[in-house]
């Protein structure tokens, strides 16, 4: 049987393997794909266009900013993660920040979002939206995915969907603070779609499938994406899995996520500075999920061994 979406993460392919596709139909949950697929749309993958886009103040290194704080990163970062981000002070903190490929914009202040949305030649037609619960150095403690819309971030995000993604069919995350975009990306948020309902990934390939958006979503409900980040400095292993079927049943807990690849070093893996990930837990109960991740914890710590 045909897969429906394009899942590189061998740790997220439980959600679609078992939904029938045509063969004809390819949706990324990568932005490698993303990019490839969509050539008339893949410039939203530069963020320093998509921040001068919506008139914030932002340019390249070599054009030094007037005032501070602002935020660096990359102005393409295809592997996500928070690769190479920082908030810039000074302009003493701008020269040892400096660095070819980067920019610098307004450091924005307000929640951080995580929008999925479904558009129909750049009209959306559906959202939800998860705020992220910061844990400090690029890592989270937890997302909560919002059953209540969010109208900050669909007033503003819609206005620029119609704007800028005429002809743009398909998923879109965006990610905002404060309502403001700071990255687009031409896909979903893989990492919960079980917490999106029954009849969502058949939705979306038939999104894909005959530009249509037909989803029944009146018994949304809020969810949580609960992540595990272990220490840098070691090797971990994988879970038996009698230990994560044992944990994914528990009550209140949706799905369990051992997210590395065993096989490959941790350096070969794009990770925040704050931590490694090492595991997630999506769950409809905030209190099984964290108890779910104490579990988890303790085989890991168990089991690593410095490098």
């Amino acid at each position: 049987m045909q897969v429906p979406i394009c899942e590189i993460d061998p740790w997220r392919t439980q959600y679609f393997e078992s939904v029938p596709c045509p063969a004809d139909v390819f949706i990324p949950t990568e932005d490698s794909d993303g990019w490839l697929w969509n050539p008339a749309h893949r410039w939203v993958y530069d963020k320093l266009a998509v921040a001068l886009s919506q008139g914030l103040s932002a340019a390249p290194h070599g054009v030094a900013p007037q005032n501070y704080p602002v935020f660096s990163k990359p102005i393409y970062n295809l592997k996500g993660m928070g690769v190479g981000s920082r908030a810039l002070f000074s302009p003493d903190d701008y020269a040892s920040a400096y660095q070819a490929g980067h920019f610098w914009t307004t450091l924005l202040e307000g929640d951080h979002v995580s929008s999925d949305v479904a558009l129909v030649d750049g009209e959306p037609k559906w959202w939800r939206h998860a705020t992220g619960v910061a844990s400090g150095a690029g890592t989270f403690d937890h997302w909560e995915l919002h059953a209540l819309p969010s109208p900050e971030v669909e007033d503003w995000c819609g206005t620029w969907c119609r704007r800028h993604l005429k002809g743009y069919t398909g998923l879109l995350n965006l990610e905002t603070i404060g309502g403001r975009i700071i990255e687009v990306h031409l896909r979903f948020a893989d990492q919960w779609p079980d917490l999106y309902g029954a009849g969502w990934v058949e939705a979306i390939i038939r999104l894909y499938a005959s530009h249509e958006w037909r989803f029944d979503d009146s018994a949304r409900r809020t969810g949580y994406s609960v992540v595990l980040f272990a220490p840098h400095g070691f090797l971990y292993r994988h879970p038996p899995a009698e230990l994560q079927r044992a944990i994914a049943t528990m009550p209140g807990i949706s799905s369990v996520q051992i997210t590395f690849h065993e096989e490959l070093p941790p350096g070969r893996h794009a990770m925040p500075p704050g931590g490694f990930r090492v595991a997630i837990v999506n769950c409809w109960d905030r209190v099984a999920g964290d108890a779910a991740r104490e579990h988890l914890r303790t085989h890991f710590e168990a089991t690593r061994t410095p490098l």
